[in-house]
């Protein structure tokens, strides 16, 4: 993960203060360049606020001139990258007094990185007025407006405000995933998923039965996006989910293990292990079979962290030895995951026990 520095350094700033001063006619952006000289110690949202805060002390405060700097400024080489977050969020201030052209404004930016955190303030204010522009994205040729309309309205988008309305009520937004699931570019396809898994978090039957529509008119990549749009649905073991995508969550099956070849790691080396997997129905079964490592954190809480396998048929009668991530091959060498304090086993059908295991410093050379 970069930090904050390289994402927003002083350099940048200094960047951007000479592209706004000459977008806007004047010899230098103050405010900025003041600015480019104090961001030590902040981190990454507060230096995007404190630029946001410069970028609107140094342009005009009304809104057509405001515009016209930035547009100017759109059309010069250089003007790309993370400086142009904290000038989409000066946007989304003085934009919202204007709410469409501030949009509009959003739109032909989201290009040079996202205003998928922009767009937010207009959805929270007004989300029918939001969504009547956001809905009209879904049809642009660029593939960076189109993901703009579904990140932008993900109801709890990562690093971003949530949509508290979107939260309660996802429903508004689902005409935008309907137009994008079967989008050429995997790009924007990428972002439905997520945005179908921060549906199913508060709403799992809404996230189920959507998926299920797109599944009943798909498109090759339908799948995929679904998939990975009910990837916590998955792992928490929802029977609906896991039928949806084909397995049988009452499918007869007995696991045994995991067992750990050595319970002492040093730190550096990887813990190995493997269980089995004993279909005991009388047909091939398609299970999802998971490991979870249970982290050792150091206020002595153990938070899991679930590992999902690929899906395969899983034979009736004969049992399978599986290694951690590689369940659908019967006889696979043993594979390797770093390290903790637990770890367990669990298929669509049946968990398993929870060997202990410590890591240890290794020996001085």
């Amino acid at each position: 993960m970069p930090t904050a520095d390289e994402l927003l350094s002083a350099d940048t700033v200094t960047h951007l203060a000479r592209l706004l001063a000459r977008a806007g006619g004047r010899r230098s952006s103050p405010a900025l360049r003041a600015r480019a000289g104090a961001l030590d110690g902040l981190t990454f949202s507060g230096r995007v606020a404190a630029v946001r805060d410069a970028v609107l002390d140094d342009l005009p405060d009304t809104w057509p001139a405001f515009e016209a700097v930035v547009r100017t400024a759109l059309a010069q080489p250089g003007f790309e990258g993370w400086m142009t977050f904290p000038v989409n969020e000066a946007v989304a201030v003085r934009g919202l007094e204007v709410f469409e052209p501030g949009l509009d404004l959003l739109h032909d930016l989201t290009s040079r990185l996202t205003a998928e955190s922009a767009v937010r303030p207009f959805l929270r204010a007004d989300p029918d007025r939001a969504l009547a522009v956001v809905r009209k994205w879904t049809a642009d040729p660029d593939p960076h407006v189109r993901r703009l309309a579904s990140e932008g309205t993900r109801p709890r988008l990562p690093w971003a405000p949530q949509l508290p309305a979107f939260v309660a009520d996802p429903r508004p937004a689902l005409p935008v995933l309907d137009a994008l699931y079967r989008d050429g570019s995997e790009y924007v396809r990428r972002s439905v998923s997520n945005h179908l898994n921060d549906i199913s978090r508060d709403h799992p039957d809404l996230a189920v039965e959507t998926a299920g529509r797109w599944l009943a008119d798909p498109e090759a990549t339908t799948d995929r996006v679904v998939r990975h749009g009910l990837r916590t649905l998955v792992k928490a073991g929802r029977p609906e989910a896991l039928t949806l995508l084909g397995h049988s969550p009452d499918v007869p099956v007995t696991v045994s293990g995991p067992v750990v070849a050595d319970p002492r790691i040093a730190v550096g080396e990887y813990l190995v292990f493997d269980w089995t997997v004993t279909n005991t129905g009388p047909l091939p079964a398609r299970l999802v079979i998971d490991y979870v490592v249970h982290h050792a954190k150091a206020n002595g809480t153990r938070p899991p962290r679930c590992s999902n396998s690929s899906p395969a048929p899983w034979p009736p009668a004969k049992p399978s030895k599986a290694p951690s991530a590689t369940p659908s091959n019967p006889s696979p060498p043993a594979a390797t995951t770093p390290a903790s304090t637990w770890c367990s086993s669990r298929s669509t059908a049946a968990s398993a026990a929870r060997p202990d295991f410590r890591w240890t410093r290794p020996d001085p050379a």
